[in-house]
């Protein structure tokens, strides 16, 4: 089935999960479910991916299923792509499967190899929900990701992983102006994450820091899913950290949330900075967790 199904919104998921994981495994059978979450929807936190490892999860523990962490991600992207009908990526249902406490991961979403680095422990990371409501989101998406792969079509490479800033600018004459700026921000944004890990290796917060920076700019002037509320909030913490930590937009974009890695020390000034001027500016009032990186939901070795 390729076909979204709107008006049945979050059971859309299970509907998903449980056709795909049902054609593989025949002998899935029905079940009683009660869900739970403290994962706020529609943010920007990867919810549908969480909840999707969560169904396969519990399908698999109920049934006996042999779904390792691997194919439970790529089930869950399949459900998610077919039977919703959001194109999405592998990398969120990927870090729900197989992430690790402490530490982040480097996911090679070709062939789906995963590295690991361990966070400072004196840092945190600060989740703000800006409470902007989210709307066009998996429209907008499907049209970044189709002006994505045209813009590799066009480059002559599979992907646009296979492209560097040289070979975009040698063919920016056949590409239209938002095409580029797509193509713009995946490539330089591919360098940036490699850069983001060796920088956490090296303990190099600075270079965190402008990694961060210039990952923001790039989301708002090249691939445009940005809004005046969640800059300002990347702006808010910026100020006050500095190149002690980082802050940037996470998520699909047109609201949702910004993420910051900032010492612990800071959390609280951070904060109060952020309610005295963020709602005096946008009418709206934040939400701030404070989060830590955990097991993901199948086991690190499988």
């Amino acid at each position: 089935m390729s076909t979204s199904h709107s008006l049945a919104g979050w059971l859309n998921y299970v509907k998903g999960v449980c056709q795909v994981v049902k054609a593989k495994y025949p002998q899935l059978g029905g079940a009683n479910l009660i869900v739970t979450s403290n994962v706020p929807q529609g943010a920007g936190l990867s919810s549908s991916a969480s909840f999707e490892m969560a169904i396969i999860s519990a399908l698999t523990q109920l049934y006996e299923l042999n779904i390792q962490g691997t194919e439970a991600a790529l089930l869950g992207q399949q459900a998610e792509n077919e039977f919703v009908g959001c194109s999405c990526g592998i990398m969120d249902q990927l870090i729900s499967a197989l992430g690790k406490s402490g530490k982040a991961m480097l996911l090679d979403c070709r062939d789906l190899s995963q590295r690991f680095i361990d966070l400072p422990e004196d840092f945190a990371i600060m989740i703000i929900n800006s409470n902007v409501k989210r709307g066009l989101v998996d429209s907008e998406y499907n049209l970044r990701r189709q002006q994505c792969e045209a813009a590799a079509r066009k480059l002559g490479v599979a992907s646009l992983r296979e492209a560097d800033t040289k070979l975009l600018e040698s063919g920016k004459n056949r590409l239209s102006e938002d095409e580029y700026k797509r193509a713009r921000h995946i490539i330089s944004e591919n360098s940036r994450t490699t850069a983001m890990f060796d920088a956490l290796g090296k303990g190099d917060i600075a270079k965190v820091s402008q990694l961060m920076a210039e990952s923001h700019v790039s989301m708002r002037d090249d691939f445009e899913i940005t809004v005046p509320a969640i800059d300002y909030l990347v702006e808010i913490i910026q100020q006050l950290i500095g190149e002690s930590g980082g802050v940037r937009m996470t998520g699909g974009g047109f609201g949702g949330c910004v993420v910051a890695l900032l010492p612990k020390n800071l959390l609280l000034g951070v904060t109060k900075q952020v309610e005295g001027k963020y709602y005096a500016r946008t009418g709206l009032k934040q939400k701030v967790y404070i989060c830590t990186t955990n097991q993901g939901a199948f086991d690190e070795n499988t």
